[in-house]
């Protein structure tokens, strides 16, 4: 088991008296309320979060790219990754991830990529994401075809990471390219480890097994996680590069139980406001048997009727952890 320092970058000195003037953090909060010079102090103090946590030991540190909120102020991944491939010399180093479905250029992003795999010495780990459901409506993307966008540009970017014997093109549904031979080409070979993050359901999760990529999934319930990395583990294949399984609940630390329990009330902000209900679930974006699971309660972390049954309820499923260092 190895352990990641994940970071997401909110706005802090929005004021939580602030916060419930509004109806969500995502999408409708207006940005008056984002200050240019204190919002310039908070990317100095996330930078030198992500730094320190080398110095602590953690085997991965791991940044995100959200875009219309005040829950993340890293709005490009890429370059948060770049100054951090510079400034430490052995953690590894996760984007999770690429907004591929909602971006038009995975050659682009293979260029990115390559370029911090290099200067980091060949620690990069290249997560790709499908992006939120809150995202669909600001992206202006179709939410019935973000899993095939997705899964055409990790298809297009393994290609470009992989052909060294000259140009080539390509034709997708989604994406045409000519003349495809990126400079420069990743460190690790034959590429950098993928991991895939979005859809839980039974049939996307298999196939992040059968192309051997890292499956990671975020605030699901104990009993979830256990079916779905059971499913991961049935119909995983080798193909050249390590896959493997990431979890990921919200956490907080304190001296004291009181203390933790408080600061965790101020963390789960991020579950309980963070989007209107009809930007959360785009006609199209889920499955059908996905959506008939979420109505029965099935993922504690994603719900309103879950959330509603407090925190200890939610402790007790694995979606938050919180308490003293022991």
């Amino acid at each position: 088991m190895q352990f990641t320092f994940f970071h997401l970058m909110p706005y802090r000195p929005l004021d939580m008296a602030e916060r419930h003037k509004y109806r969500a953090a995502w999408v409708v909060m207006p940005n008056t309320l984002y200050d240019p010079k204190k919002g310039a102090d908070e990317y100095q103090s996330y930078i030198d979060q992500l730094v320190y946590a080398e110095k602590l030991g953690f085997d991965t540190i791991a940044v995100n790219e959200h875009h219309q909120t005040a829950t993340c102020i890293d709005v490009t991944a890429p370059l948060s990754l770049a100054i951090l491939a510079r400034q430490t010399k052995r953690a590894r180093l996760l984007i999770l991830g690429n907004p591929v479905a909602n971006r038009d250029d995975p050659v682009r992003i293979a260029e990115e990529m390559a370029m911090i795999d290099c200067i980091s010495s060949g620690r990069l780990e290249c997560g790709m994401v499908r992006g939120v459901t809150h995202e669909v409506f600001p992206g202006n993307t179709n939410p019935t075809m973000t899993n095939e966008r997705l899964w055409e540009g990790v298809d297009l970017l393994k290609r470009a990471w992989t052909t060294h014997d000259g140009p080539f093109n390509y034709e997708g549904r989604f994406r045409h390219r000519r003349a495809v031979n990126i400079w420069p080409r990743p460190w690790q070979q034959p590429h950098p480890r993928i991991w895939i993050t979005g859809s839980t359901d039974k049939e996307n999760v298999k196939k992040v097994a059968q192309e051997g990529h890292v499956f990671a999934t975020f605030l699901q319930p104990f009993d979830h996680v256990k079916h779905m990395f059971r499913v991961y583990r049935e119909n995983y294949k080798f193909n050249g590069v390590p896959g493997g399984l990431a979890f990921m609940p919200l956490v907080y630390v304190a001296d004291t139980e009181s203390e933790a329990e408080a600061g965790m009330k101020e963390l789960i902000w991020y579950m309980q406001a963070k989007t209107e209900a009809q930007y959360r679930n785009p006609p199209g974006y889920a499955p059908v048997e996905t959506n008939v699971q979420g109505l029965k309660g099935a993922f504690s972390g994603r719900t309103d009727a879950m959330r509603a049954q407090g925190l200890e309820f939610q402790r007790d499923q694995g979606v938050v952890m919180y308490g003293t260092p022991d």
